[in-house]
């Protein structure tokens, strides 16, 4: 089987990469096309798999490509997913990565977002952590900026703020817990990307069942809060009790690496492909699927 995977490399850090390197460690052979050259891709392929990049959605691919599958990310956001809705007959299936949008769509499939695994930085124990909580991201819009700023000045003992990509899992694993503000309600890479690193996740409480539809548990696999009150009085709790929070950590990185990472993603695109569009795939090989938890 070879599959073309069409995404923009203008940032390091786009999701395409992730694909691109779970089909790799699968061993799937896999081509990686710029959008822009799309009227270049050759039709011998056996899929087509375009994964979002940013605000090209009204790009159209070839039709001679299919099958071809979409991966829709930002969802959440009410100016892409405007767009995304206008362009997702254009494809075989578009898999969002918010159920609730694939739920809008005739063609949509639901297909989280999902970690890096392994990780380029060593898991480690790590004795005494540096920073008492870590949030790597934008401060956003209201509300997540005001929290992001009272979180700066209640914990100066923090990293809150911007970081290149590579440097995430290190970030995390020296900080006691790891702070998530989800927007519009979305299961957003953060909340993988904490737990990979074996540390505390700390979110807010999503209206919809989504966390629990993947498995984690409340105060068992990460801890959600529902109001700033909340928020701070979870935080001094785990401050204060590390091996509650050690715990939490190990049983959130355990379930993301088992179920959550890219690889899983890949091999969950393909078999819905499989069954949805009677695309043939090669049998996976289940050790490499369930290595990261050993």
């Amino acid at each position: 089987m070879r599959i073309a995977l069409i995404f923009d490399t203008t940032r390091p850090d786009t999701t395409g990469i992730y694909f691109e390197r779970a089909c790799r460690v699968l061993g799937i052979a896999a081509d990686h096309w710029w959008l822009r050259d799309a009227s270049t891709i050759p039709a011998t392929y056996d899929f087509y798999v375009r994964v979002d990049h940013g605000d090209d959605y009204l790009v159209a691919l070839p039709q001679r490509l299919r099958p071809v599958v979409f991966y829709a990310i930002d969802t959440h956001l009410a100016h892409s997913w405007r767009k995304i809705r206008r362009t997702a007959s254009r494809y075989n299936l578009v898999f969002c990565a918010q159920r609730q949008a694939a739920a809008q769509l005739r063609n949509g499939e639901w297909l989280p977002l999902g970690c890096d695994w392994p990780p380029e930085q060593s898991l480690t124990p790590m004795k005494l952590p540096a920073w008492d909580l870590a949030f790597v991201g934008t401060d956003g819009g209201v509300p997540r900026k005001f929290y992001v700023q009272v979180l700066r000045e209640r914990y100066p003992k923090s990293f809150i703020g911007t970081a290149d990509h590579t440097r995430l899992t290190e970030i995390y694993r020296q900080a006691a817990i790891g702070f998530n503000y989800s927007i519009a309600g979305d299961v957003n890479m953060r909340i993988f990307e904490v737990m990979a690193a074996r540390t505390m996740l700390l979110t807010n409480a999503l209206a919809t069942d989504d966390l629990a539809r993947l498995g984690f548990e409340d105060r068992k696999h990460l801890a959600c809060y529902r109001s700033p009150t909340e928020l701070f009085a979870l935080i001094d709790h785990y401050l204060a009790h590390p091996e509650e929070r050690a715990a939490m950590a190990q049983a959130g990185c355990a379930l993301v690496t088992q179920r959550h990472a890219y690889v899983h993603r890949m091999q969950q695109l393909l078999e819905v492909a499989a069954r949805r569009l009677h695309l043939s795939i090669p049998p996976f090989n289940r050790e490499i699927l369930t290595c990261a938890s050993s």
